[in-house]
C-alpha cells in the first residue's frame, strides 16, 4: 500500500524522536540526496547518511515537532510530491538545551518503498 507524503513525513520524524536509524534510513531511497541540517556536507551515500543519523542520535533529549500551517504538498507528477515546511528541533548539547527551528524540502515518490530521494534542512537564520 502507498504511503502519502504527509504520512512519509510524519514517520520520519517519529523515527527521529525514537532515535530509529533503520526506519530512517529504510524511508531514503539508495540514491538519495540529503543535504542535512547539522552538517555542512552533501550526502550522497547510504554510508554517510547512516553516518549522519548516528551522530544525530547521540544528542541528548533530541526532538523534532512540524509547525503544521507550514507545510506545503505539492504533486509534481504521478506519486511525485515537494513537501516543504518548517519544523522545530530540541536538543541538548553540552547540557544546554538548544531549540530552533528548521526549514525543510523534500522530494518523495511515494511509489517506492524507499521514498525520500531528495531531502535538505537547513536553520532559519536570525532576521537582522
Amino acid at each position: 500500500m502507498t504511503k502519502t507524503p504527509n504520512q512519509i513525513l510524519t514517520e520520519w520524524m517519529q523515527a527521529v524522536n525514537k532515535r530509529d536509524i533503520e526506519t530512517l534510513l529504510s524511508l531514503y531511497n539508495k540514491t538519495a540526496v540529503l543535504i542535512p541540517t547539522f552538517s555542512n556536507k552533501l550526502l550522497t551515500t547510504p554510508e554517510n547518511i547512516r553516518e549522519y543519523f548516528i551522530k544525530l542520535a547521540d544528542r541528548e533529549e533530541l526532538s523534532v515537532s512540524l509547525h503544521e500551517k507550514t507545510l506545503s504538498v505539492q504533486l509534481i507528477k504521478n506519486e511525485i510530491y515537494i513537501l516543504s515546511g518548517i519544523y522545530c528541533w530540541r536538543l541538548t548539547i553540552d547540557r544546554e538545551p538548544f531549540v530552533f527551528e528548521a526549514r525543510f524540502s523534500y522530494t518523495i515518490d511515494a511509489s517506492l518503498e524507499s521514498p525520500i530521494i531528495n531531502h535538505h534542512s537547513s536553520q532559519i537564520p536570525r532576521m537582522l
